[in-house]
Order: C-alpha cells, then structure tokens, then sequence
C-alpha cells in the first residue's frame, strides 16, 4: 500500500487547528479531533497552494499572548 499523503491523484483538505498551523490530510482519513477543513476536498496540489497562501507564520499561535 502505498502513502496516502502522496498520491497525486488523491483527493484532499487543507487543515487548520486552533493555532492556526496547516496540515495536508488525505479525504479517506477521518479528520483528527482540534483540525477543521479550511479548504477541500480538492486535490493535492490545489490544497498545498491554499496552504502555502494562508500559512505565512509556521510558528502556532499563543492564546493569551
């Protein structure tokens, strides 16, 4: 079996958590308890191109800072 997280021909989310990281998640996994779709399904590319715009900062978010 080959990676999910590979597949070119899979489709996609983008995930955002409450810190506002990202994440490229594979649309046959369930997504993980704290991540939310941000954009998707869609596939690889077009979910990698939406993180890259909307994840400027890879440093997570301090809540109460």
């Amino acid at each position: 079996m080959s990676n999910p997280f590979d597949d070119p021909e899979g489709s996609f989310y983008a995930l955002v958590n409450d810190e506002d990281q990202y994440s490229l998640w594979p649309e046959r996994i369930k997504v993980p308890d704290g991540w939310t779709v941000a954009h998707g399904p869609a596939g690889r590319e077009a979910c990698l191109e939406h993180i890259e715009v909307h994840w400027t900062d890879i440093r997570p978010v301090r809540n109460g800072a």
